[in-house]
């Protein structure tokens, strides 16, 4: 008599599952990596700018920050506007210290209109003070390369810049003082105005040449003026007040008073040494420890 073996039966049901269910796990695993880890390589998390780490504020930031913040009262050079005054040639705003420019910027001065920006944080109002401090010509002002002795001569001599400019109370009076032109200026600043007075502003259509009613005429920068007088200062140092009634023609010059030659006339190792020069004087009187009357 035999004996029935229990006979078992395979069935490919099950196992035809089991590559599917493996394949939804897989691409369920995969989605799960894509979504919660980082897109890209390591090298590629370290390019991304959310991954550097901080960093001091640039320049060029602080440039960003007046030109959005300040520049609309201050102008876009810092030299004023009608809203605000300059405070990048003002004496008495250029000889502050940073920390006090720093505590104006923070707490702002609401009498005079100007509101305060501590909510810019401490990172970028250093940036603000850093570019200010450049619209002054600090910081970033370029090395003295011209021979300061050569364009001591050149001031005096050649150039004729003290016919009309004055430095350390010598000199002309119908330019400006340029005594301490250098500490609000750079040499390169220094060498454009020289070369190209015309940019200079306020140097344009003061220069003025009147005709009298009885033949006589005049020429010289203008002074002062209103509806019925104009005051005249002529090349010689003679203040003329004139009445515009005796005045046949008033002809304002649109071209600047200081000469426009001076790029031809003077050669490049002239120019680097004039500039040098009136850099110097200013900063001859900072190391002397001038102190400028608030």
């Amino acid at each position: 008599m035999s004996v029935a073996r229990p006979t078992i039966h395979f069935t490919d049901a099950p196992l035809s599952r089991i590559p599917r269910q493996l394949t939804r796990l897989f691409v369920i695993t995969l989605f799960a990596i894509c979504v919660f880890l980082p897109a890209g390589s390591p090298q590629d998390a370290q390019k991304s700018p959310v991954k550097r780490p901080p960093r001091s504020v640039s320049t060029s930031a602080g440039q960003q920050i007046f030109d959005s913040t300040c520049a609309s009262c201050h102008g876009l050079d810092g030299r004023g506007g009608e809203r605000a005054p300059d405070i990048a040639t003002r004496p008495e705003i250029t000889h502050r210290t940073d920390q006090d420019l720093l505590k104006i910027f923070r707490a702002g001065i609401p009498e005079k209109g100007m509101p305060p920006f501590a909510a810019l944080g401490s990172a970028k109002l250093s940036a603000l003070l850093s570019y200010v401090r450049s619209l002054q010509g600090k910081g970033t002002a370029a090395p003295v390369v011209g021979n300061t002795e050569r364009g001591e001569e050149l001031y005096w001599g050649k150039a004729g810049c003290s016919e009309c400019h004055m430095v350390n109370g010598a000199g002309g009076f119908l330019g400006p003082d340029l005594s301490k032109y250098g500490e609000n200026h750079s040499v390169t600043e220094i060498h454009s105005a020289i070369v190209k007075p015309e940019k200079i502003p306020g140097t344009r259509g003061h220069v003025a040449e009147l005709t009298a009613k009885d033949g006589k005429t005049y020429s010289g920068l203008v002074r002062n003026e209103d509806n019925f007088s104009l005051q005249l200062l002529s090349l010689d140092g003679t203040f003329h007040l004139l009445s515009k009634s005796d005045l046949a023609a008033i002809h304002f010059r649109q071209e600047s008073f200081m000469p426009a030659d001076y790029g031809s006339k003077l050669s490049p190792a002239d120019l680097d040494a004039l500039a040098a020069y009136l850099a110097s004087i200013a900063r001859t009187k900072q190391k002397r420890g001038d102190e400028f009357e608030y």
